[in-house]
């Protein structure tokens, strides 16, 4: 396990933009600090070597460049084609390592698009009911699958979770199954149910500190770099245990 000098805390990388948001930086520094891990903020001008780490968070920021996917971006659509590239580079290597990964947002859109998955360029223009909501109060009403690890964290069908995205996932990367939608049907969470943790989300769990549910994400991804048993098979009859 890496550690940074003087601790004893697994180290867990955050993906940024350059000039990305250093609200999310420390939000995200802050839960894995609660969840007993050190952060270190990984960028494009600021790499850290993939292989020193014990576990990886892809964040939120810019939407991901069309091309990788086959479609063509809008014009007003603000990419950041260096991050794109380090972000493709550090998900090869945590797969090859077999690092615990959490895609927040943009993240979760990314380890989509790093399988072989695309995404809706604009939610509203294919799901014509979705709200325009962008808010990081839990505003927005999620349901989770019951067979799925996502609903093992969270341990609940339902949830209100915050919004910040225009994009989601479109045509499923390989290995990777949709465990979490809204009303609407738009794709809110996805996972890699064969490995013990890669795990997608299209909100911001780490705007949600007092959640303790939400929190548990970071908490499981600390453990799991630290070595503990994977979340092994989803319980499929626990749903009403959460209700």
């Amino acid at each position: 396990m890496a550690v940074l000098p003087g601790t004893a805390r697994p180290l867990v990388g955050i993906t940024a933009s350059v000039h990305g948001s250093r609200i999310a930086w420390w939000a995200n520094r802050l839960a894995l600090r609660r969840a007993g891990a050190s952060a270190v903020r990984i960028t494009a001008r600021d790499p850290y070597p993939i292989d020193r780490l014990d576990a990886l968070v892809v964040g939120g920021g810019d939407d991901i460049d069309a091309a990788l996917y086959g479609e063509t971006a809008r014009p007003h659509i603000r990419i950041d084609p260096e991050r794109d590239q380090l972000e493709m580079r550090a998900l090869d290597c945590a797969a090859k390592l077999g690092l615990p990964v959490l895609g927040i947002c943009r993240g979760s859109q990314m380890i989509n698009v790093h399988r072989g998955g695309s995404l809706h360029v604009d939610i509203h223009e294919i799901y014509e009911e979705a709200p325009h909501m962008r808010t990081v109060l839990p505003r927005k009403r999620i349901r989770i699958e019951p067979d799925s690890h996502l609903y093992r964290i969270l341990g609940i069908a339902e949830c209100r979770v915050n919004a910040l995205h225009h994009q989601s996932v479109d045509r499923l990367g390989d290995g990777l199954r949709v465990v979490a939608r809204e009303r609407a049907g738009v794709v809110q969470g996805i996972e890699a149910a064969a490995e013990p943790f890669l795990i997608g989300v299209q909100w911001h769990p780490e705007y949600l500190i007092t959640d303790s549910r939400q929190q548990g994400l970071f908490r499981q991804l600390v453990a799991a770099a630290m070595g503990a048993p994977g979340l092994g098979e989803p319980l499929s009859g626990a749903l009403h245990a959460a209700d």
